[in-house]
């Protein structure tokens, strides 16, 4: 499509949810340092709420790939890619960092026994087929306990948990039960949107409620925030200049997002369509507007013509005054 006539190696604003596009923002920072000293501080259940488009699937991929960062990491999620800050470690620290197992449900609309199903095959705990409940209780303790005497830490994250059935949070509370006298045997970190808050609020899940020592809210892009990342993305994508997006178009595409990632990208992605379709060098301001236009998502960029047909308005009913008093 573009990529040769912007010069691109690849399209720097696809939806999928690639960790080497992942921005440093304020709130994205601040959550992935947050689940960092969290889960090696062996606490229990961690929670991450954030509104669609917000970028939940990409952090939690970058949390796991940065979990084992300068080690082999025994998981299935793929290889760490950058060191994490130094704010993401607590200062009095002197252990080494603990080596982690993770497995990762991106479905967790799952009734009790097809939840311990998916977390037995995640940590390849081996089962008979028609294995009842009990029995999978007993092979995910045992898994998590040899776990924990290799020195290893298991820790689950559930995409989407607003989807959960209350039976099968409640499962996971009985799972965090499991201890040795130091830790956990289990970690347990919920993504989820803002209905997550209110399924937890239910009184039959009070005490997993209690159990959560650390949240956060994902907020989406800041306004002076938007430029550095239409930047970076640009960069990961081999862009061999600063920008595509002048300072208007960067504008209008945060009034008409509110800078929400998701829909930032697909904005972003028509008005280079749009922008290569015309033989542009740069995105304008009519590109976005433009690009805005076909996504249902997008803010309708009412305000600037709404003041503008209050000043006609204005001037309209100052001429009239005007003839009246002559």
């Amino acid at each position: 499509m573009y990529l040769q006539h912007f010069g691109l190696r690849e399209q720097p604003f696809s939806l999928t949810p690639d960790t080497s596009f992942f921005f440093s923002g304020s709130s994205y920072q601040e959550a992935l340092n947050t689940l960092l000293v969290a889960a090696r501080n062996g606490e229990g259940f961690v929670k991450i709420v954030g509104e669609v488009g917000n970028g939940k699937t990409l952090l939690c991929r970058k949390f796991l790939a940065t979990l084992n960062q300068g080690r082999q990491p025994a998981t299935l999620n793929g290889a760490p890619e950058q060191v994490p800050p130094a704010s993401a470690t607590p200062a009095n620290e002197t252990q080494p960092a603990p080596r982690f197992i993770t497995a990762y449900i991106l479905n967790p609309y799952l009734e009790p026994r097809s939840l311990l199903l998916a977390l037995a095959e995640e940590f390849r705990v081996t089962l008979d087929k028609d294995t009842d409940q009990h029995q999978l209780l007993k092979g995910l303790t045992r898994a998590l306990l040899e776990c924990a005497r290799n020195g290893q830490r298991a820790l689950v994250c559930l995409d989407e948990a607003q989807a959960m059935p209350l039976e099968s949070l409640e499962v996971l509370r009985l799972l965090t039960n499991l201890e040795t006298e130091k830790r956990k045997l289990l970690q347990v970190v919920l993504f989820g949107q803002p209905e997550l808050n209110e399924r937890l609020r239910n009184r039959s899940i009070r005490q997993l409620r209690q159990r959560i020592s650390f949240q956060h809210e994902l907020k989406g892009l800041r306004r002076d925030e938007l430029e550095r990342y239409l930047r970076h993305r640009l960069a990961v994508a081999k862009y061999p200049g600063e920008t595509l997006f002048g300072k208007g178009a960067v504008g209008k595409l945060y009034r008409i997002t509110g800078g929400t990632p998701r829909l930032v990208n697909i904005i972003a992605h028509k008005a280079l369509m749009l922008a290569f379709g015309e033989g542009r060098q740069q995105v304008s301001t009519r590109h976005i507007r433009d690009a805005a236009a076909d996504t249902p998502e997008a803010r309708r960029d009412w305000l600037p013509w709404a003041l503008a047909l209050t000043g006609v308005a204005l001037v309209a009913s100052l001429g009239l005054a005007w003839m009246a008093l002559q």
